[in-house]
């Protein structure tokens, strides 16, 4: 109590003389009222500067219980004011299992936040929560084993003692490889699968079916990709893996969304087992790289084929210009001299399109697949990575020589816009595409991603036995797209 509470008391009881000319009541009224603003300020420090744990209050609500989880799981955060007043820098964090692959956050709050991602949280910074008002946000992630999965989230704030936390926990019974862009190869008995993501995700399996996660090819993203794109986001798009004198190969691209700032790079390891003490990938930099304003063409989506003679070109691109083929070096790491460049595949575009946007030609992903006495060009069609938004289709052609021309079915050029529709999706799948083809004891397979309209639209890995009709034409079973399931184990 100050001094003035205390005086007004005094003179009230007696104890103090009041001042010359005025009576007790007088002064008595002055320090009441001196009184009475001192509590009031010293209320409302200590509800801004200690009241700020007190009144708030937390939340998490887990994902909606399925018994088989096949895709990604939304995690809600409430936090509630539940004072009168306004508490300041509310700082929410969400912790990442190691198990789990962050997908998006959200925020349902009329304030909004700074929002930021790291290696294992993500963090929702508030400037402020009104008061009695509810802050709301969500978190999606993706699963990538099965199990028992705790959700930590913590909160903080100005004059905030110490944080406040909540968890929920969910259980993970089984769930399917989500990819984008599959490759694959069989080292001995096992298969591993390649995909689009941080530093280049990869799976090994026994039977094509169940799948282990074994991490990433980089631990973290190439040393030069920046020096490509600064807007590279740590995403290398588009694995290509083939074996080559003992080593495998493995191409990728660096880029970001609807740009040609882009380049191919290469690492080659000794074996694909991480298990094997000769296993390491090694980073032997870029093989091919696309410049705005000197390139037409963008340099990402790799694969490489080697023909009848032994020689290896690598066909890429993506938009722009369309497809191209080039003849690789003797060592695979840059093209060859003289050069040698073919159009294999595009599509539409006008010459008032602006040269550094993608334009109207939704075309990419190149890959040929050598069976009999053709070469079998795989493009996909449409836009990817959109969800049940997404347009993804898989379009072949075929040529008796490496360099093309590759013709559909109706005899037309894909260097002219040419193309015949062998996977085009269904309501169940509405999109598919940026395929891979193989052939594993004597079988032919077509491996590919899928969006699940079921599954909000979440991309799936899918695999589907290659069969020809009587004029050597590849056929897929659309059946196949609900028959194959793949299932991440531990």
């Amino acid at each position: 109590m100050g001094s003035g509470c205390l005086e007004s008391i005094q003179r009230y009881a007696g104890f103090v003389k009041p001042a010359p000319g005025r009576s007790n009541r007088q002064v008595v009224i002055q320090h009441l009222g001196n009184c009475m603003l001192f509590v009031w300020l010293a209320v409302a420090v200590a509800t801004t500067e200690a009241g700020a744990g007190s009144a708030l209050g937390l939340s998490v609500t887990p994902p909606a219980r399925r018994d088989v989880i096949t895709g990604s799981l939304t995690y809600a955060i409430h936090v509630t004011n539940q004072s009168a007043f306004t508490v300041e820098h509310v700082r929410v964090t969400v912790e990442l299992p190691p198990s789990m692959q962050f997908l998006r956050a959200t925020n349902q709050y009329s304030v909004t936040p700074s929002i930021s991602v790291g290696e294992s949280n993500v963090v929702f910074l508030y400037p402020q929560v009104n008061a009695g008002e509810v802050a709301r946000m969500r978190v999606s992630v993706l699963p990538m084993v099965v199990g028992s999965v705790t959700n930590t989230v913590s909160v903080s704030a100005s004059g905030m003692p110490d944080p406040i936390s909540a968890q929920s926990a969910f259980t993970v019974r089984s769930i399917q490889v989500s990819v984008h862009d599959p490759a694959m190869a069989r080292e001995g008995d096992t298969y591993y699968l390649f995909s689009s993501g941080p530093g280049i995700t990869f799976y090994s399996s026994k039977d094509m079916i169940h799948w282990r996660l074994r991490g990433r090819v980089f631990p973290s993203e190439p040393a030069w990709a920046r020096n490509v794109n600064p807007a590279f986001n740590g995403h290398v798009w588009a694995p290509d893996i083939i074996h080559r004198n003992g080593t495998y190969h493995l191409y990728y691209a660096v880029s970001s969304p609807g740009s040609i700032r882009s380049a191919i790079g290469l690492a080659t390891s000794k074996t694909l087992d991480p298990d094997s003490p000769d296993y390491g990938w090694e980073d032997k930099g870029i093989v091919l790289q696309s410049v705005p304003g000197r390139d037409l063409w963008n340099a990402i989506d790799p694969n490489v084929v080697v023909d009848d003679e032994g020689i290896a070109w690598m066909a890429f691109g993506s938009f722009w210009s369309g497809l191209k083929l080039f003849k690789l070096d003797a060592n695979w790491r840059a093209p060859a001299h003289p050069q040698e460049w073919h159009s294999i595949a595009k599509r539409e575009r006008s010459v008032f399109v602006d040269d550094l946007e993608p334009g109207p030609a939704e075309i990419e992903g190149p890959f040929i697949f050598k069976k009999g006495d053709y070469y079998y060009l795989f493009v996909s069609w449409g836009l990817c990575c959109r969800g049940t938004d997404s347009t993804y289709r898989i379009m072949v052609g075929r040529s008796k020589n490496v360099k093309g021309p590759y013709l559909d079915k109706e005899g037309n050029s894909m260097a002219l816009g040419g193309g015949t529709l062998l996977l085009g999706g269904n309501p169940a799948w509405p999109a598919l595409g940026h395929n891979s083809a193989y052939s594993f004891d004597g079988k032919d397979y077509l491996v590919f991603h899928a969006y699940e309209a079921a599954d909000n639209g979440l991309q799936k890995l899918k695999i589907a036995e290659i069969n020809r009709d009587e004029n050597q034409w590849p056929v897929i079973d659309e059946k196949k797209l609900f028959e194959y399931e793949s299932v991440v184990v531990k």
